[in-house]
């Protein structure tokens, strides 16, 4: 990894020795603002100079660890200074200096869940990095600071901004206790940090969000989710226009069904085609057994998407991961199936920066389900003031089935800011 400029935040950062460093040290803020450049060398360095112990890195999972440290932190390194098991999270690291050779010992584990508090429940640590903190459950951080009970250990961790109701927000990044006492050490960064950043990217990583994202991944605020989910879209900017749809670009897709599957609540196959960069739902099936008044086998099911297939066979049916009897029927039928990545929150932010992007194009006659879900999907007000983030579990079907599409088949740096 090359690193390139730095901005004073970051150099201050970087070069405090860690002794002078907080029990709990937190760079939170807006994406791309460099807050991962600057924790790289800063979390090397405790690697080599911290105290002697077993070292943590966690984040939402092994995989998201990393992609977004571990393969820039194994570039700075070189091969030859670091063996690493991806199935068990063994990290070994070596170095050498005037005292000789050295190894640590580090161990990378996923904290998805609150059941993820067991993989360090026992364990003796010298210091942890947490990658995307806020998306680690209370139990599992409260856990782990826990477990930092060697002399001198430290916690440095990331985030971009979350719910103010979180509970890393009221109990740490703003309790004045904390902070005035030395335990908790917060360093806000915004764009502005990242002296490696154009103009003209910032304009259009900016213009990539609105409304509560902008606020939060733009600005680095912590607000709250409210009202409706999809407030970007806009029906006359985001439905095909005439003409637009044709068979030549029809000809450079790429075709997938994205599936949310129902018995008592609706079922949705959404027809999506994919050119590299933007996306086109020309067509979609929707069946709604209260509004009609029968429910339907999956043996039925099967049938309809056939005849909504047609010959053309798709190149993969996304299906809810909970869909397992339906998975079956389809996989029988002769369809590639993909289990579906049913990450909600992720999935959501997604849609809305491609919708902000206007990077998803909806056919206006055959799509009204979808167009009328965007209008109507909201967050759960109540829970978020509980410092939960969740929509309300109504008018969700096809935008689900669209979450369900992007989260899975998008490659990563078309998620990526």
């Amino acid at each position: 990894m090359e690193f390139g400029l730095w901005g004073d935040k970051a150099l201050d950062f970087i070069l405090q020795p860690h002794a002078e460093d907080s029990f709990i040290n937190i760079l939170e803020g807006s994406v791309r603002s460099g807050k991962t450049v600057a924790m790289i060398p800063k979390w090397l360095n405790y690697i080599m100079t911290g105290p002697p112990g077993l070292l943590i890195m966690t984040g939402v999972s092994k995989d998201t660890i990393y992609d977004n440290v571990l393969n820039d932190m194994f570039d700075t390194l070189g091969e030859s200074h670091y063996k690493y098991n991806r199935q068990s999270g063994d990290l070994l690291v070596s170095w050498a200096d005037a005292d000789g050779e050295h190894v640590r010992r580090l161990k990378i584990v996923g904290a998805k869940d609150d059941g993820s508090e067991r993989y360090i429940r026992g364990k003796t640590l010298a210091g942890a990095y947490c990658d995307e903190l806020t998306l680690m459950p209370e139990r599992f951080f409260k856990q782990l600071l826990n477990r930092l009970s060697i002399q001198g250990a430290k916690l440095y961790a990331t985030t971009n901004p979350d719910s103010p109701a979180h509970y890393l927000y009221k109990e740490y990044i703003t309790s004045e206790e904390k902070l005035k006492s030395g335990l908790v050490k917060v360093i806000h960064f915004g764009l502005d940090d990242n002296p490696n950043l154009g103009e003209e990217y910032k304009t259009n990583i900016r213009s990539s969000y609105s409304g509560m994202w902008f606020k939060r991944m733009i600005l680095g605020l912590w607000v709250l989710a409210e009202g409706v989910i999809y407030d970007m879209f806009d029906e006359e900017r985001h439905c095909i226009k005439p003409g637009e749809w044709n068979n030549t670009l029809k000809s450079r897709c790429r075709r997938y069904i994205a599936c949310d599957y129902g018995t008592k609540n609706p079922m949705v196959f959404l027809d999506i085609y994919d050119d590299g960069d933007h996306i086109w739902i020309p067509d979609m099936y929707y069946w709604d057994s209260k509004k009609e008044q029968r429910q339907k086998t999956d043996k039925e099911y099967g049938d309809d998407l056939k005849r909504f297939v047609g010959d053309e066979l798709p190149d993969f049916v996304v299906i809810d991961p909970s869909a397992a009897s339906f998975k079956l029927e389809c996989q029988g039928r002769g369809f590639r199936v993909k289990d579906a990545d049913n990450s909600v929150n992720d999935g959501i932010r997604i849609v809305a920066k491609l919708l902000t992007q206007g990077k998803i194009h909806i056919n206006r006659e055959n799509c009204q389900p979808l167009i009328e879900e965007f209008q109507a999907y909201v967050w759960d007000e109540i829970a978020a003031r509980r410092g939960e983030e969740k929509p309300v579990k109504q008018y969700d079907h096809a935008c689900d089935s669209l979450r369900y599409f992007c989260m899975t088949m998008l490659p990563k740096w078309r998620k990526k800011e």
